[in-house]
């Protein structure tokens, strides 16, 4: 949709995972390889008089998402449970800023009232890392 594809990038730079910043709670998050989230809305044609639709419905937005984080990054998040279940941390927010090399901020998208749905360990041999990715249930997405 963008009518201005044969104008070139700026810097040459696309954002990809180098380029990504995620914190919880206003911290950095080092120990992390994979974070994903999206949302989704039922939007359904709406009929009447005729065969075609007269207009829209539209249905409540539903967020999900999930994050996999090293052991250590996981035992320090686990260290803000008053039970020691990730489960039992209140919401919070995760941010994850898009910022290309040498530039200033793209875009900021904000997950709202996070909180984790598992708790766990995988481990087996063999691995060189201990890594889990834990699922998480959101309010909303806040996109700048």
């Amino acid at each position: 949709m963008n009518g201005n594809r044969h104008i070139p990038l700026i810097n040459g730079t696309l954002p990809s995972w180098a380029t990504i910043e995620v914190l919880i709670e206003g911290v950095p998050v080092v120990g992390i390889t994979a974070i994903n989230y999206d949302d989704k809305q039922t939007i359904e044609n709406k009929y009447g008089a005729g065969q075609n639709p007269i207009g829209r419905g539209y249905g409540n937005i539903e967020c999900s998402g999930d994050i996999t984080l090293y052991r250590d990054e996981i035992e320090s998040i686990r260290m803000a449970s008053p039970t020691g279940r990730l489960q039992d941390i209140g919401p919070f927010d995760i941010h994850v800023i898009f910022l290309p090399i040498g530039g200033a901020r793209i875009a900021k998208h904000t997950l709202r009232n996070v909180q984790f749905l598992n708790d766990g360990n995988e481990a087996k041999q063999g691995d060189t890392a201990n890594e889990k990715q834990l699922e998480l249930i959101v309010s909303h997405i806040d996109r700048e």
